[in-house]
């Protein structure tokens, strides 16, 4: 596995998914911390550094999205990979106004979220 690398948190509703993301991500030397919704993401102890943030777009209470603005707002810079299973352009497009640095239609392949994580810690 090598050395551990910067922190992801990943944000989804769906259990299963956030596991195997979060395992993906450890295989590859990323640590990842697991949010169920955005408002628990935004209620996480303030000592775990995250680097990277894995957010899914639809997630029943505040949006993936809304969470970006609201990270912006209070002058956050952390790097945003979007993951989604709709299918709407303009929801890709609100993604990428709002400065995503990747947005990952599901299922996605493994290989793009790795190389995805890399691009936004710089790794």
């Amino acid at each position: 596995m090598g050395k551990l690398r910067g922190t992801v948190a990943v944000v989804d509703d769906d259990a299963s998914l956030r596991r195997s993301v979060g395992r993906l991500l450890y295989a590859y030397g990323f640590p990842a911390v697991e949010y169920q919704s955005a408002e628990a993401f935004l209620g996480r102890d303030p000592n775990i550094l995250i680097d990277c943030l894995v957010l899914d777009i639809d997630l029943g209470g505040m949006s993936g999205i809304e969470l970006q603005h609201k990270l912006k707002e209070a002058g956050s810079k952390l790097p945003v990979i979007f993951i989604t299973a709709l299918e709407d352009p303009r929801l890709k497009t609100k993604a990428e106004q709002a400065g995503c640095v990747a947005y990952l239609r599901k299922p996605f392949a493994g290989g793009g979220l790795i190389d995805a994580v890399k691009k936004a810690i710089g790794s």
